[in-house]
């Protein structure tokens, strides 16, 4: 402020010399007054300065933010996309109790009109590609496929009449027109019993056969007669 005094008065000296000495003291005041305001209006501006540039910070900042959190929203997305993406394996399906295996993926027998007299025991029904052995015995009927004519019995479909009801194991009963079915394993094979007059018919399967579901041989047991 000195500097600007001096040079106010040096330059009324020089340029003013008439001028009297308040008009040089109003001069000063008026350049302090300017200086003054100059300096505020730096002051301010700094002011604003720093409050944007701390709000472009901030606006920045939680922009950032907002972009390094985005892989929680998306997120979901993307963990969904990759889901549909993929199929899910499924659980190898397991028949229910009262099903065989033959319900899922193998070969289901076919059960036709059977046109064969088979004495004593007698069926509606056969199961396709089987035909009776002969000769019949009067409690005793096997089945077999031609294709596979053996001695063994194990790989035919045995009917025998009894009076008695066989001991099964894992039996499964079923009432069903009047008639209860039972439906285990005996001697390691698929077996179906049903009480018919007074008389018990025993339906041995191949061993190991997967192709007889237990609604199949029920309907196949159902359709026999014992006379």
């Amino acid at each position: 402020m000195d500097d600007v005094k001096r040079l106010l008065e040096g330059f009324a000296d020089r340029a003013a010399e008439a001028l009297p000495d308040a008009d040089i003291e109003a001069d000063v005041t008026r350049g302090r007054r300017a200086l003054r305001r100059i300096k505020r209006r730096r002051r301010v501006t700094g002011v604003l300065c720093v409050a944007a540039v701390s709000a472009l910070a901030l606006a920045i900042g939680n922009q950032v933010k907002w972009w390094g959190n985005s892989t929680e929203v998306a997120g979901g997305g993307e963990a969904e996309t990759s889901a549909s993406s993929t199929p899910a394996t499924a659980p190898a399906a397991e028949p229910s109790k009262g099903e065989t295996m033959s319900m899922f993926g193998a070969s289901v027998v076919q059960l036709v009109a059977n046109n064969q007299p088979w004495h004593t025991i007698d069926c509606a029904l056969t199961p396709k590609g089987w035909t009776a052995e002969t000769p019949i015995a009067a409690n005793r009927v096997v089945l077999s496929q031609p294709a596979m004519r053996t001695a063994d019995t194990a790989t035919k479909v045995v009917l025998q009449a009894a009076p008695q009801a066989r001991s099964l194991s894992a039996v499964r009963v079923t009432d069903g027109s009047g008639k209860t079915f039972h439906i285990g394993t005996l001697d390691g094979r698929l077996t179906g019993q049903v009480k018919l007059a007074d008389q018990w018919l025993l339906v041995e399967l191949p061993t190991g056969t997967v192709e007889w579901p237990d609604d199949v041989l029920r309907r196949f047991m159902d359709s026999c007669t014992v006379n």
